[in-house]
């Protein structure tokens, strides 16, 4: 659906400034000034995502209409449901973009391994359940269990970006599953940080945190031993 273009819009324009039809985004280039239409695309569709995921985290799902999200993207609402045709097409595609942010963001700590450092990666997998990525998801989840829609596909999206996680963890923290209790140890840990995940949403209790990712980093230290 294209982007509707009002009166009060026209006479806002200054001389030369064009709605692009793609995005509902308004624009002064010059027409060899324009980025390409697939760039603009891809930078309309990454800010509906991150304006989704942000407004789950502030508003939760009954407060995030798409009308909502297109507004803080700078978009027209027509422009987000071209991309984005339901509002669950548009929510799930944004927790699952950030899941995988966040995978390559943990990635990204340890480019060359993280060295034996499990103390680092423990810390960095916890902090993976304490950020807006986990407020955002959990508001999905809540919607999920009520609303028959969404939830198959938010139950398929946790499953994956879950095994994705875990395998991140596995190969972080040097992990050999084929030793007995070493699978339950990582799982153990995930677990655990989505725990403190939870406590976060109501207080920031930072300091008892850093304390349990230092039992836990011993408890891992002990059980995947060489």
């Amino acid at each position: 659906m294209g982007a509707v273009s009002t009166v009060g819009d026209r006479m806002d324009r200054s001389p030369g400034e064009r709605t692009d039809r793609s995005t509902g985004e308004r624009t002064d280039r010059s027409p060899g000034e324009r980025t390409p239409k697939q760039d603009r695309s891809r930078a309309t569709r990454r800010r509906l995502l991150e304006a989704a995921v942000a407004c789950l985290a502030e508003r939760g799902w009954a407060g995030s209409t798409v009308s909502v999200v297109a507004e803080r993207a700078g978009v027209s609402r027509g422009a987000a449901q071209h991309h984005f045709p339901t509002r669950e097409d548009l929510f799930t595609a944004a927790v699952e973009y950030v899941a995988e942010e966040r995978s390559g963001a943990i990635r990204a700590l340890f480019p060359q391994g993280a060295a034996g450092d499990r103390r680092a990666v423990v810390a960095a997998l916890v902090d993976l359940y304490t950020g807006p990525l986990f407020r955002a998801a959990l508001h999905l989840w809540v919607a999920a269990s009520n609303e028959e829609q969404l939830r198959p596909r938010v139950t398929e999206l946790e499953a994956r970006v879950g095994r994705e996680t875990h395998r991140i963890a596995v190969d972080l923290l040097g992990a050999d599953e084929s030793r007995p209790g070493a699978r339950e140890t990582v799982q153990g840990l995930l677990d655990m940080a989505r725990g403190l995940g939870l406590a976060n949403l109501l207080t920031d209790d930072q300091g008892r945190r850093e304390k349990v990712v230092a039992q836990w980093t011993a408890l891992v230290e002990s059980a995947l031993r060489d």
